[in-house]
């Protein structure tokens, strides 16, 4: 096997807080262990138009603390054909790059497994999404932050609902997973959440309507988790026209939960795995996603950390019914 020397950076997928705090941290402690760096810009689009340039320490200085991605970031509809892969390849090898750290959610790493399977490069991945949906790592780069941007703007919406005697459904991200809004619910004090891990058989919003409306509580939140059936609006127009009594608000978050200045823990997070991915280098590991479970950094096959079946903490909706009565 070649001596790896260079090394690439991409984020690609949806922005989120801490990969740039990530980027930093590939970037100094590569710079740090003797490897040349290369910022790939704009995901793996700037792969296939060959937008690659050289970075040094100084790139990467005073952004730990900013949101978003200093390298820009898309979603490549030709990065997901052989022939767009291949034109993306070409280009990585004209510039010398012999293995690749992707920051990024599920859609980023399954690219880039593709691409490892498919022209034998070494791809690290660095678990950068707002969903906390990837298997193998106790949370996300951008979730925390994201969590907190959520239950801040609920503060608010409180008080407009209490004062107005309303229910507001909040709607948040995580089409796929109820992460944010289950735990976002709980640090908020809202009344529900309404999640595609609870989607059984059960009406989550009559047991909710049965349970957690009382003469006293004319007021209060529910979260829910966006989905294109069964969002927020679905639910505001059921209480409309099932219950008629009550006045109905909705909220979409929506990219505002996205930006911000990331918070410590987010920083943190991908402080210790941009330096993984370096030491998963230097150890010859290939192929991998670095996260942090059980306060250790650990290493996952990227087959592993892009299945959909992360664990969903049920206990979290028991303590959510009793706590909200």
């Amino acid at each position: 096997m070649a001596k790896i020397k260079t090394i690439g950076i991409l984020t690609s997928g949806g922005d989120a807080p801490g990969m740039n705090a990530a980027i930093r941290a590939v970037t100094r402690a590569g710079i740090y262990n003797g490897f040349d760096i290369k910022a790939i810009y704009r995901g793996y689009d700037g792969l296939i138009t060959n937008d690659i340039r050289p970075f040094t320490t100084e790139n990467v200085s005073g952004i730990i603390g900013q949101g978003g991605t200093i390298l820009k970031t898309a979603r490549s509809k030709e990065f997901a054909t052989e022939e767009g892969r291949k034109k993306a390849h070409d280009n990585l090898a004209a510039a010398g790059i012999d293995a690749l750290v992707v920051i990024g959610g599920n859609g980023s790493l399954t690219g880039a497994m593709k691409f490892a399977q498919e022209f034998d490069i070494c791809c690290i991945g660095l678990p950068g999404t707002i969903d906390n949906d990837l298997y193998g790592t106790d949370n996300t780069i951008g979730y925390d932050t994201t969590m907190n941007t959520i239950v801040e703007c609920v503060d608010r919406i409180r008080d407009t609902a209490q004062s107005h005697e309303r229910i507001f459904f909040v709607e948040v991200m995580g089409r796929d997973a109820g992460f944010l809004a289950q735990n976002s619910a709980i640090a908020s004090g809202a009344e529900a959440a309404i999640i595609p891990e609870d989607s059984t058989d059960v009406d989550q919003l009559a047991r909710f309507m049965e349970r957690g409306i009382r003469k006293s509580k004319r007021s209060c939140i529910v979260i829910v988790s966006e989905s294109p059936k069964c969002g927020a609006m679905y639910y505001a127009d059921r209480v409309r026209k099932e219950f008629p009594d009550y006045d109905v608000r909705v909220s979409i978050l929506g990219h505002l939960q996205r930006g911000g200045r990331p918070s410590a823990r987010d920083r943190i997070l991908a402080s210790r795995t941009g330096v993984g991915a370096i030491e998963a280098i230097m150890q010859g590991q290939r192929n991998i996603m670095v996260g942090v479970r059980n306060n250790e950094v650990a290493y996952v096959p990227l087959s592993e950390a892009i299945r959909s079946d992360k664990p969903f903490d049920r206990k979290l909706i028991k303590v959510l019914d009793e706590l909200s009565i």
